[in-house]
């Protein structure tokens, strides 16, 4: 097993990086580093011999070896590099079955109104709902994960292979995992069905919390603060095309800007 990071070596990447790394060395994990290289702006629109563009992939690939050497370094960690033109959005698939990942990890921009009206790579990457993807803000440090927040419907009958990834991250953690349900009216948890979630994380420490409220993005930010979670778990549903168009994902929008990581796990 292995853990897939992104970077474009920016900041925020960069972050992403070293919080990858501290988990694959927690996971005693392999940990695969991804670029998808560019030509710079700037000599995009020159004629550019085939030489040329060569040389700059390899000053990206050695660049990207460096860094991994690095964390192999400070981490004692088994590292392997990956740089190619096609983008992270085309070569995801292929790097996850290729190097058998349990997720892919990436940087979170900071949120802005652009963010959330156009998304980011971050956002785009979750929407295709095909593999785990942990989001990491650029202030995130890894020190431990000792208490993860699961946001969830859970009059939902989520399958318990989806449950099953979970699971095993917070048994590997050592991890409390509090569920979180908000509604438009308090219920009584005793009231509502939530057997498969308790089935597929079994084994694990578990608090329920029941949150009256109509907007649950800004009920589930006061719960992070609240509760001092370091993680934070959402799985998003899957939509047709037409539904999709009018449909703002809330996994999608604490994903443009969150101040702790974002795990999302498709619901298989």
């Amino acid at each position: 097993m292995s853990i897939l990071v992104a970077t474009n070596f920016s900041k925020t990447s960069e972050n992403a990086v070293e919080y990858a790394a501290c988990l694959a060395k927690e996971f005693k994990t392999r940990l695969i580093l991804f670029n998808a290289f560019k030509i710079p702006i700037h000599a995009s629109n020159a004629r550019l011999s085939a030489s040329f563009v060569e040389n700059l992939m390899n000053k990206n690939k050695n660049k990207l070896k460096e860094i991994a050497l690095g964390l192999k370094r400070k981490f004692g960690i088994e590292t392997e590099t990956e740089c190619s033109f096609v983008g992270l959005d085309q070569e995801a698939d292929r790097l996850m079955q290729a190097y058998d990942c349990r997720f892919l990890v990436i940087g979170m921009s900071s949120k802005s109104m652009e963010q959330n009206l156009l998304g980011n790579p971050t956002t785009t990457l979750i929407s295709m709902k095909r593999f785990p993807v942990l989001a990491i803000p650029v202030n995130a440090k890894f020190t431990g994960i000792k208490r993860i927040l699961f946001a969830c419907d859970l009059l939902q009958d989520i399958p318990l292979k989806t449950l099953a990834k979970l699971r095993r991250i917070a048994a590997d953690l050592k991890s409390e995992v509090t569920v979180f349900y908000a509604d438009q009216k308090i219920s009584e948890l005793d009231d509502i069905p939530h057997d498969s979630i308790d089935k597929g994380l079994e084994n694990l420490t578990l608090l329920y919390k029941n949150v009256e409220s109509n907007k649950v993005i800004e009920a589930l930010e006061k719960e992070i603060t609240r509760s001092k979670s370091e993680l934070l778990v959402m799985m998003p549903k899957k939509y047709g095309f037409w539904e999709s168009l009018v449909h703002k994902s809330k996994t999608r929008v604490m994903a443009s800007g969150l101040n702790i990581p974002l795990l999302s796990i498709p619901i298989e």
